[in-house]
Formats: structure tokens, sequence, C-alpha cells
């Protein structure tokens, strides 16, 4: 997974003045969209789109400073307008282009390498369990794509759930955890977006076919599951294990993901401080 970052890198260094397309991107790194964007953004700290900005303010520095012209490297880079680049240049370096150019002001952003940081203590938790095909019998609805705190989205979709309806998933829920369990899919296949969408359901596990017309059913594909227990106050740890899956775990683990959906669950006891969650990652052997 490293070698194929670091391919990625080398590749938006080749093309920093042309369209980058997700196309070829998952063709290089072999991941879809949101699980690519997921890993880099915790592997790297920022977006792809914000990475790809940066360096590419970062060469253009390097080129006025050179003597380049500000309306030449404003179209080369992308820009639809000497405004729209000025505007940029400024909030990336807090100088405008003109000011770099008489003065030869220079700031930089490096090409990222990536490469595992052995530092020892903490390790994770976690099992490889295979389970047979089984579906998920819920409600649904489209919210932003969302790493840190509570997503309202969600939280709303939680809270239109009516009374029959919850007792009708229960009705359903013959597969552990026998409790409601939040599961994500189908996201917005755009790489370079800052937000996107994706479908969360809140449902149980069954291995029965939903009968009710007020909810829905999704079926999830025989897999093996890397399964990671954690513990401790909610989301922050929940939010913790999950970058730690895949900005450390998954890069040096024998697995790649699948494309199925992302799973957990939460186990409430009144209080936030000290909760038990799961979260459930579809994977395969290298």
């Amino acid at each position: 997974m490293l070698q194929e970052f670091n391919h990625l890198m080398d590749y938006i260094e080749t093309h920093l003045t042309e369209e980058i397309s997700g196309k070829d991107i998952s063709k290089i790194v072999g991941l879809s969209d949101y699980h690519f964007k997921r890993m880099f953004s915790y592997m790297a700290g920022m977006s792809l789109n914000e990475y790809i900005k940066n360096r590419r303010l970062s060469v253009a520095n390097v080129e006025l400073i050179n003597g380049a012209k500000v309306t030449g490297i404003a179209y080369k880079y992308g820009y639809q307008s000497i405004e729209g680049f000025s505007r940029a240049f400024r909030e990336w370096s807090g100088f405008l282009p003109s000011e770099v150019t008489k003065n030869k002001i220079q700031k930089s952003f490096p090409k990222f390498s990536f490469y595992i940081d052995i530092k020892g203590g903490k390790s994770m938790e976690f099992k490889i369990e295979k389970k047979e095909p089984f579906n998920i019998v819920g409600v649904s609805k489209r919210v932003p794509i969302q790493f840190e705190g509570e997503n309202k989205a969600i939280i709303e979709l939680a809270q239109s759930i009516t009374e029959q309806q919850r007792n009708e998933m229960h009705q359903l829920a013959d597969l552990y955890p026998h409790q409601v369990l939040n599961v994500s899919f189908d996201f917005d296949d755009s790489y370079l977006e800052e937000k996107g969408y994706l479908t969360h359901m809140i449902g149980f596990a069954t291995t029965k076919e939903n009968p009710f017309d007020d909810l829905e059913q999704i079926t999830i594909e025989e897999s093996l599951w890397a399964i990671f227990p954690n513990q401790g106050p909610f989301p922050a740890v929940l939010q913790e294990t999950t970058a730690k899956i895949y900005s450390e775990w998954l890069p040096s683990s024998d697995y790649e993901l699948v494309e199925l959906p992302g799973i957990s669950f939460t186990k409430y006891k009144g209080t936030s401080d000290n909760v038990y969650s799961e979260i459930w990652v579809a994977v395969k052997k290298k």
C-alpha cells in the first residue's frame, strides 16, 4: 500500500499542470474513492485536494521568483483568472504573487513520501472473522461525509425512526450484536471534492428477509472482516480507532480493503465517558 501511495505522489508531481482524474488515481492506488480519500486524509493530515493545491502553489512560487509572469502561472496551474490565483496564493503564502516576484519571497511545501514510522508502545486489538451473507434491515439517508465530531444528519436520521419501525427491526434482529448497527455505503465517487455524501443506514443484522414496507434492506455478501473493539469516551475513541485502522493498521497489514459497506456499533450505558464500540472493515488477504 505504501508503494502505491508513493507511486501516486510521483504521478501527481509529473501532472501538476494537468487535470488529475479520479480514474487515473484509482488505477494507481487500487482503492475506491472513499477508502482512498479516507486513508490519505488520516495518513497525510489533509485532503488530497489540499495537498495538490499546496504543491501547485509551491512550484508556482519558485517559478515566480525565477521571473515567470503571473498571468502565465495562473492559467498554467488551472486558475480561471489572475484574481483567483492571487487570492489563493495569498491565502497560502501570506503574500501576493507580485510581492514574491519583487522581493524574492519563498515559501515551500515539499512533496510527500509515505513510510511506516515504528514507534512501539500501544498495539491495536483486532480479530479476523469470516461472516456468511447476511441482511441489514433499517432506515437510511444520504448524509455528508464527516470524519470528526457527531454527524448531525445521522442524529436526525436516528431521531426520525418511529416506534413502529423500531419494533419491526427488533422482530427481525437475529444476529450478533443484536443491536443497532451504523452502516455506511454508496460514497460519492469524486476524489477532489472537499465534501461529499454517503448513504448511512441505521438497522439490525438478520438472516431474515424484510417484510415491512417502511423499512429498507441491504444484503452483505460473504467476506472476511477485520473487527476492531475499542472502549473510551464517545465518539473520540471510535474516531481515533478508525484513523489508526486506515493510517497505521492497513498500510502495514497483510490485508486490503473489499468494496463492502463499513459497519460499526456502540453499546450505550447512559454515559459517553466509557463506551464500548466495534468497527467492522471488510478485507481480503493481499
